[in-house]
Parts: C-alpha cells; structure tokens; sequence
C-alpha cells in the first residue's frame, strides 16, 4: 500500500463529517459543535435562554481560547556557537532563461502533486471548518520529507545545494490543493530552513534532530515563524515586539499574530527589534511568559492561526539567530514573501482549472455560459495573469537558487501576486455567478485565501 493509499484510508476513516478517532478538535471546534447541538432542541427555547447561548457562540467564535504555550520537548545543548553548515548554492546558470525543472526537482514536484490531489483535497473543506489540519495529512507531509526539504545533507536535510526553485514549485503543488493545509504543513519547515540557513553549530545540533531525526512517538515537531503583528498600518521591517539584552541572554516583550499551528508549536523564530534593528530569536514554547490565543482568520483557517503573545520572556545566549545587523531578518522576509507568492500562484491555478470545465457545462438561455464573450475574455484573463504571477515567482527563486541578489524580483513578485492573486479569486467567485458564494464549490474558500497574500508575513519560508 502506498503512503498516498495509506493516508487516504486514515482520512476517510472518519467519514465526510465525522472525525476521525485519532483526530484532536481545537476548543472552538469542540464547544461550538456543542451549542450547534444544543440549539437543535427546543430546550432554548423552554428556559428562555436562546438569545444569551446565541451570543456565547458569537463570542467563543470571535474570541478563541487562550492558553499557555504547548509544552515543548526538550531542547538538548550541543556544540559550539561557530558558523553552522548551509546549503551550496546552485550550479551556475547558463545565461539562458529555462524555468524547465530538473529530474529531481520534477519527480518531487510529481509526488507532491498527487498528494496535494488526492489526500489535501479531499480534506480541505472539513479543515477549514474545523480549524485544523488532520494529523493524517501532516503525517503524509513528513512522510514525504517537507519539513527537511531545504536543510543540507550535512545537518540531515536532503539538498545538496540550495532549493530555492524546488521549495517554491512544492509551496505551489501543495497550494494547488489546499492553501490553509500547505500553510500547516510547510510551517515547521520553514523554522528548520531558517536555522538551516542562518544557525550556528550549537543551533543547528540542538533543534535540527528534532526535525531530521524525531524519535518515537513526538515526531517532527510542530514550529511557527512568528513575523506579523496585530496593528493597523504595520510594517515588517519594524516589529514593535522588542528584546534587550539582559545578563547572558535576551527578554523579549510584544504580540505576534497570524502564528500558523500556534497551540501546538513548541517552538517559534521570532522577529524583534534590538537595539534598533531587527533580529530573530529562537522561542521554545514552554518558556515562562508565552501565552497563545486563537485568531480565527477569514481565510487560511486549516493552518489554525494564533496570537502570541511574549511577556517578559527571558531565552539564553543561544536564542539570536542570525546576524544582530537585521540581514538575516531581512533575508527571511523575502524569502517568505517568495513562499507566499508561490502558494498564490498554487491556489490560483486550482481556480482557473475549475472554472475553465464549470463554464463549458454551465448553461443558460440554451447554451454554455462560455459562449459569452464576458465570460470567456474573464477566464482567458485569469490565465493571463496567472501566467505573470507564476513567471515572476519562478525568476525571483531562481535567482535566490543561483545565490544572487533577489530584493528587487521578490519585491515584484509580492506586489504582483498580492493583487492579481485577489483578482483571481474575486473572478473565480465571479465566473460561478451564485454558486461561487457557496460553500458547495472551493472557488469561495480559495478567493478568502488568496487574500491573505498581502497581508501575512512570515509563516512559511522557500
């Protein structure tokens, strides 16, 4: 049996609307399943209490739960704090534009695709109702070996040089699926890559066996890159969560929103201001002072976003990865721009695919809505753009492959992908007429996760 028949099985064990026995439900899940259940009956209405139990849902399910940070493994110290390994960069290119993928990078492309269409698909819709991600779909993620995908060989990965171009082509395969599932999926890889690309040796020896060698029963843990911040007008280049220095070590003071898998993360790199500029710091979850919060989200609602919120919490020495200067911040903000662009370039295309049969089927006044020029000038307009978006992206990886300077490409891309990408998605919502603000068809679940690309920093990371 293979993993894809494996992981299938687990998933449909549960049923189309049940859970599965394995299946951990978030409080939001649990309590307002509960109150659905409730309000079925004419008990409500008996006591006169129906107003206030409405407004209770109203509040579990605007509010969330708060809780303290998940208890986290224990992180064994090891090493020196010298330059750890990173990946090479790619071959040096030909001089000739060919955003052909190599065999290896086809063949993982391959796998990820069939995943994402028979195991991410098929979960999708529970997943966004639930707020969660089924374990059995994470599990075949790890199966596949995302979360190590951009770490060396040397520190356990599987890269030989840098995978710039593969991990954007796996964010968009896995995207094309499900954007709320590849966001949970994708986010502890994207703390092993930063300690992959930034760690030193004492770093990288003591959090990367947990993801490249996970022993027993914890498995891979769960890990956040925690960038965006709950206020009007922010800028991420400018965090107002702050760390000074204290003793040996750092106390880092803020709140951090949009955290992909927060309730469950045991670990979170952490972008801070210190002494003026921009720094991230390594965050385990047990540390005294974490607190995290659900924020349900209208969108991207599988990756179970949550509030961080860091008081007064002390970390060691140990705790600053990267450079102090802000370059190793800065480079991780591209880099999950990049991310982002290539998951809207996925969920873009599962768009265009279905709406391209939908309005060839669709009839009305005796023929097939396609033979409208409206329609088909709108359809063909999508593929248009989407082919922009996902020309752009590819360039800009490419050149982050080849160890160049990408500043200017990733910043096109973001902006491209940001509008486009909601445009798409509107038309999409657009294209099924009365069928698109239904949950009956995906297109409106793609159109509200399209929408987080201008808005959600950090996250996952190429």
């Amino acid at each position: 049996m293979s993993l894809l028949d494996t992981a299938r099985n687990a998933l449909n064990a549960g049923g189309r609307n049940g859970l599965a026995s394995t299946e951990r439900r978030d409080p939001i899940g649990l309590a307002v399943a509960g109150l659905n259940r409730l309000a079925g009956t004419d008990l409500l209405d008996r006591f006169g209490i129906r107003k206030q139990t409405e407004e209770t849902v109203y509040r579990v399910t605007s509010a969330g739960f708060k809780t303290l940070g998940a208890t986290s493994r224990v992180f064994a110290r090891a090493g020196k704090a010298t330059k750890g390994a990173r990946p090479a960069t790619a071959a040096t290119s030909t001089g000739v534009f060919d955003l052909t993928p190599s065999e290896d990078d086809q063949m993982l492309v391959d796998v990820v695709t069939e995943l994402a269409d028979e195991v991410v698909r098929p979960a999708a819709a529970d997943a966004d109702t639930a707020c969660e991600a089924q374990a059995e779909v994470l599990e075949a993620t790890v199966e596949l070996g995302l979360p190590i995908l951009g770490l060396p060989e040397k520190v356990g990965g599987i890269s030989e040089e840098r995978t710039a171009m593969a991990g954007t082509l796996v964010h968009e395969a896995l995207a094309k699926g499900d954007m709320g599932l590849a966001v949970a999926a994708l986010a502890p890889g994207a703390v092993a890559t930063a300690i992959g690309l930034f760690g030193t040796d004492e770093q990288q020896q003591t959090y990367l066996p947990a993801f490249t060698e996970p022993a027993g029963d914890t498995g891979v843990p769960a890990a956040a890159l925690a960038l965006t911040e709950p206020r009007v007008l922010f800028d991420p280049r400018t965090p107002q969560t702050t760390a000074r220095r204290e003793g040996d070590g750092f106390v880092l003071d803020g709140v951090k929103s949009m955290v992909p898998r927060g309730a469950d993360a045991e670990l979170f790199v952490v972008g801070a201001m210190l002494d003026g500029t921009p720094a991230l710091f390594l965050v385990e979850s047990g540390t005294e002072g974490i607190t995290i919060e659900s924020e349900p989200s209208m969108g991207v609602r599988a990756a179970s976003l949550s509030r961080l919120h860091l008081d007064g919490v002390r970390v060691g020495a140990i705790a600053l990865l990267g450079d102090p200067d802000g370059t190793s911040y800065a480079e991780t903000l591209r880099l999950s721009r990049l991310a982002w662009c290539a998951l809207s370039v996925g969920t873009a295309q599962a768009v265009l695919d279905y709406v391209t049969p939908y309005v060839k089927e669709r009839e009305a006044f005796g023929e097939p809505i396609a033979h409208r020029q409206s329609v088909a000038f709108m359809v063909a307009n999508i593929a248009i753009e989407l082919q922009a978006m996902r020309l752009v992206t590819y360039k800009a990886a490419g050149r982050v492959a080849a160890g160049k300077d990408a500043t200017r490409e990733i910043g096109l891309a973001h902006r491209i992908c940001t509008e486009k990408g909601m445009q798409i998605g509107l038309d999409g919502v657009q294209l099924l007429g009365g069928h698109g603000f239904v949950k009956e068809h995906p297109v409106e679940r793609w159109y509200r996760d399209l929408r987080a690309i201008g808005v959600m920093e950090g996250g996952v990371l190429v």
